[in-house]
């Protein structure tokens, strides 16, 4: 690996969030340090905080490229346009396949915690908030009715969900309670959702 001066900020930037990637996906985020990531690329913690304000930083851009990662899935699920159910369900599994597939760097966007008093930034957010908008935009086509807070509420009730099979699936408590696959009791959930959030009109 080369040494900081054969990088550029940016280069650097990319080469420890590579890092960081990889010794997440071997062994989680709390086997994620700085001095792990200095030690895979050759540089020491200081040229580290040139391109991070700190460890928070790192772990903040690198969920971000695993949001932007789940979302090009999300949005190639349904990039053929299908009926505004097949499409929620085609997102679900998307999900549900990313996270079973991609574990440990999913897991990685939910565990970390952001010291006291400290809020994600704006980039992070708008990333969340564009996986919520592909589900709130099926949900509007299917209940055109509904107002967009109604239709907000519903995407992130429904989601909140689909997540919590995807934890469940993964701590293999799916199979100790029921014995049923994780995409199984996704399509049971979302099959009963949508029959009555479409019945229920306001």
């Amino acid at each position: 690996m080369g040494r900081r001066n054969e990088h550029t900020r940016e280069e650097l930037r990319k080469i420890a969030l590579q890092a960081a990637e990889a010794l997440v996906i071997e062994q989680g985020l709390a086997g994620l340090s700085t001095r792990k990531v200095v030690a895979r690329i050759g540089y020491t913690v200081g040229s580290l905080y040139m391109a991070f304000r700190n460890l928070d930083d790192l772990i903040v851009q690198m969920n971000e490229r695993t949001l932007d990662a789940l979302q090009a899935e999300l949005t190639a699920a349904i990039a053929h346009q299908p009926p505004p159910t097949v499409a929620i369900r085609a997102l679900a599994q998307a999900y549900i396949r990313f996270a079973l597939t991609d574990t440990r760097r999913w897991l990685a966007i939910y565990q970390h915690r952001l010291p006291e008093g400290e809020s994600p930034p704006n980039s992070f957010t708008e990333k969340v908030a564009q996986m919520f908008e592909l589900v709130q935009q099926q949900l509007a086509r299917l209940s055109p009715w509904r107002s967009p807070e109604d239709i907000a509420l519903a995407a992130r009730a429904l989601w909140s969900s689909i997540h919590g099979v995807c934890i469940l699936g993964f701590d293999h408590k799916l199979e100790v309670v029921g014995g049923r696959p994780v995409q199984e009791v996704a399509e049971s959930l979302l099959e009963n959702y949508l029959a009555g959030f479409v019945a229920r009109r306001s």
